[in-house]
C-alpha cells in the first residue's frame, strides 16, 4: 500500500469515527437540557442506533455490495447524512428529532462496513496493515470528545453541526478514495442473520455466552446513554473530554490482552470484563465531584477492561469456535445479538430505570444517580454469576498478537483481528456439555 492510499485511508478512518463521536456521547445531555425530554425518551433516541445496526447489514449485503462501488455509496450516504445532521440541529421537538436520528443512523451504520471493505481491498497483509489504519478511528473519537468538551458544547446543537460539516467533508473525499467495485454477488439472508452458525447452539457454553452477551449490553447501554448526563449533572467540567479516557484505556488494555490470555484464559478474561461493569457502576454510584472524584475517573478508565475483556474476547471466542464455512455468519450473529437486540433492549431499560428515580425535592426535579447506577451493577453481577457457573470452555495453544491492535467497534470486520488464541476446546469434563 503506497503512501497516498495509506494517507487517504487514515483520513477516512479518522473522520468516520470523529463524526460518530461528535454527537453520540453527548446526545443524552443535549436532549435532557435543550429539548427538555425525559430519560425514557433519551433511551428511545439511542435505540435508533440498534434499529439501524439490525437493518444496515441487509442494505450492505443485498444492495450496496452487489450493485455499486463502495466508495460511491459511502460518499452518497455521508452527503445525505450531512444534510440530515444539519437539519437535526435545527429542530426543537423530540418527535421530529427521533425520526431524524433514526434516518441518520440508517444512513451512517452501513458506512462502517463500507469503510472496512474499502480499506481491506487496498491491503496485501490486512493483519499488519489494518490495525495501523483502524487506530485512527479511535483517535478520531477521542479528538471529537476533546473538542466538544473543551469548547463546552455538550448541551449545544453545535455538536450535530460539527458532525454535519465533517460528514460533508468525508462525503466529498469519499469519491477520491481508491475504487472498490461491486462484487456482483448478493449475500443470503441466512448469512446476514448468521443463521448458518446456529449449529453452535448445540453447545451449552455457547448458549450461555450468547445469552450473557445480550444481557451485558443492558449495563453497557446505561453507560452509553447516561454517563455524560450524569457527569454533567454532578458538576464535572469538560465531561465529554474526560470521558475520552475510556477510549485511551481501550487501546492500553488491548495491548495487555495477549499477556492476560496467557495467564488467565478465555473464561477468566470474560469474567473480569463482566465484573468490571459491577465495579464501574459502584464507583459511579458512590463517587462525587469532591473527595470521591477519583471514583468517577476510575469508573471511566475501567471502560477498557469492560469492553476489551468481554466483547473483544467474545469476538475471538466466536472466531475460534466457528468453522471457516460459517465464521462470518457467526460474527454477524453475535453482532446482531449485541449491538442490535441487546443494545435495543438496554436503551429502553436504561431510560425507564433512570426515569423511575427522578424525584421532586422541594420543587426541584433531581435524578437519584446512586440508585440508578446500582441497577446496572446488579444486572452485571447476575450476568457474571450466570457466566461463572454455566460457561465451561478452556484455552489451549500458543498466543499470538499484533501489539498494535486497535480498539474494535461494532461491524469491524473480523479479518482485521490478529490470531490471539491458538484454539478453544470444550470443557475437559464432557458431562458438563449438553
Amino acid at each position: 500500500m503506497n503512501n497516498s492510499v495509506r494517507l487517504r485511508l487514515s483520513v477516512l478512518m479518522l473522520l468516520e469515527y470523529f463524526i460518530w463521536g461528535a454527537w453520540y456521547v453527548t446526545m443524552g445531555t443535549y436532549l435532557m437540557s435543550s429539548l427538555e425530554v425525559n430519560a425514557t425518551q433519551v433511551g428511545a433516541a439511542y435505540a435508533n442506533l440498534s434499529i439501524a445496526a439490525i437493518i444496515s447489514p441487509f442494505f450492505v449485503g443485498l444492495v450496496a455490495d452487489r450493485f455499486f462501488s463502495a466508495q460511491k455509496v459511502l460518499g452518497t450516504l455521508h452527503l445525505m447524512g450531512a444534510a440530515t445532521l444539519y437539519y437535526i440541529s435545527t429542530v426543537e421537538h423530540f418527535q421530529i428529532f427521533w425520526w431524524l436520528i433514526l434516518l441518520y443512523t440508517l444512513l451512517y451504520m452501513p458506512t462502517m462496513s463500507l469503510v472496512n471493505s474499502i480499506s481491506f481491498s487496498q491491503m496485501e497483509d490486512p493483519d499488519k496493515e489494518f490495525p495501523r489504519i483502524r487506530v485512527l478511528g479511535t483517535l478520531g473519537w477521542i479528538a471529537a470528545g476533546l473538542l466538544i468538551g473543551f469548547m463546552e458544547l455538550e448541551t449545544s446543537y453545535m455538536t450535530f453541526r460539527i458532525a454535519a460539516y465533517c460528514s460533508l467533508l468525508l462525503g466529498i473525499l469519499s469519491f477520491f478514495l481508491p475504487s472498490t467495485p461491486p462484487t456482483g454477488k448478493s449475500a443470503s439472508i441466512s448469512a446476514i442473520l448468521g443463521l448458518d452458525a446456529l449449529v453452535l447452539f448445540k453447545k451449552r457454553s455457547f448458549v450461555v455466552f450468547f445469552v450473557s452477551s445480550i444481557l451485558v449490553c443492558i449495563p453497557l447501554a446505561f453507560y452509553y446513554n447516561f454517563a455524560n448526563p450524569f457527569l454533567n449533572d454532578v458538576g464535572m467540567e469538560n465531561a465529554a473530554a474526560k470521558m475520552t479516557l475510556g477510549q485511551v484505556s481501550e487501546l492500553l488494555f488491548m495491548l495487555l490482552m495477549p499477556l492476560a490470555f496467557r495467564r488467565l484464559g478465555i473464561k477468566k478474561m470474560m469474567l473480569i470484563g463482566i465484573f468490571a461493569w459491577v465495579v464501574r457502576y459502584l464507583l459511579f454510584a458512590y463517587g462525587d465531584i469532591g473527595p470521591g472524584i477519583w471514583m468517577l475517573y476510575f469508573g471511566i478508565i475501567l471502560h477498557g477492561v469492560c469492553y476489551d475483556f468481554f466483547f473483544v474476547s467474545g469476538q475471538i471466542y466466536i472466531d475460534k469456535k466457528s468453522k471457516p464455512s460459517f465464521r462470518n455468519s457467526a460474527q454477524g450473529l453475535i453482532t446482531f445479538a449485541t449491538y442490535g437486540v441487546g443494545m435495543f433492549i438496554g436503551s429502553f431499560v436504561s431510560g425507564a430505570v433512570t426515569d423511575n428515580f427522578l424525584v421532586n425535592i422541594n420543587g426541584i426535579l433531581s435524578y437519584q444517580w446512586e440508585s440508578i447506577w446500582l441497577v446496572p451493577a446488579i444486572i452485571a453481577l447476575l450476568v457474571g454469576l450466570l457466566f461463572m457457573f454455566f460457561f465451561r470452555e478452556k484455552l489451549v495453544g500458543t498466543l499470538k498478537v499484533d501489539n498494535k491492535m486497535p480498539h474494535i467497534l461494532p461491524n469491524t470486520d473480523h479479518r482485521g483481528q490478529k490470531d490471539l488464541v491458538g484454539g478453544l476446546t470444550d470443557s475437559a469434563d464432557p458431562k458438563t456439555e449438553r
